[in-house]
């Protein structure tokens, strides 16, 4: 059992893999945690973790210069159904579109596109840094597990993926009106906030994540 850490130059991934590692000893599964751009150990993984800081548009273009990891990831996760993480602009991936100052395709995981967070209250700053309280919306969701209504975590963004399903946004924060912090679909979850940076909610989630058989 692993668990995959695609590193595809979008970042220093050393703090998520950091957390993912604390967790699966805390909890006893003992998965071996990989930060790989290789598409054989991607494919081959049990689980899979995509971060992603920056610009949309960088990172899918960095996602798509390494030969056959973009293949490596729907073979593992559209083919097989193991278990996939989205964190940050990893979770913005999914979607069909960006438009980031410019429209890029996503991996078009999740209906729906990436846009500017547009805070009602004009004196809110972008990009939104900082803590906030977690909405959860409808089912409860199994990664969501123990992590309540009014939680805070940590985020660091100015664009959000806006799913066109309602039933694909599984929490939202308050930042001038509600920014989706959450989605999740059949194996399928991403967060908009960093769940390594997010303390011991953050490292609820990972360990929900680690257990987690959709």
């Amino acid at each position: 059992m692993t668990v995959a850490i695609v590193d595809y130059g979008s970042g220093n991934l050393r703090s998520a893999a950091k957390a993912f590692e604390r967790m699966s000893g805390e909890i006893g599964c003992n998965e071996p945690v990989r930060v790989t751009s290789r598409p054989e150990e991607v494919a081959a993984a049990d689980r899979i973790v995509l971060p992603g800081q920056g610009a949309f548009a960088d990172c899918r273009r960095g996602l798509g210069a390494i030969d056959g990891l973009e293949d490596a990831l729907v073979e593992a996760v559209l083919v097989r159904g193991r278990p996939f993480f989205g964190i940050c602009v990893g979770m913005q991936l999914m979607a069909e579109r960006g438009r980031e100052f410019e429209t890029v395709a996503g991996l078009g995981w999740i209906a729906g596109d990436v846009v500017a967070i547009e805070p009602a209250d004009p004196s809110l700053k972008i990009p939104h840094m900082g803590w906030n309280e977690l909405e959860l919306h409808g089912a409860p969701h199994p990664v969501f597990a123990d992590v309540p209504a009014g939680t805070h975590v940590y985020f660091v963004h100015s664009f959000e993926l806006r799913p066109a399903e309602q039933r694909d946004i599984v929490a939202t924060a308050d930042y001038g009106g509600p920014v989706v912090a959450a989605v999740g679909r059949g194996n399928l979850v991403g967060t908009q906030f960093h769940p390594e940076k997010s303390q011991a909610a953050g490292l609820r989630l990972i360990a929900n994540f680690l257990t987690w058989r959709p």
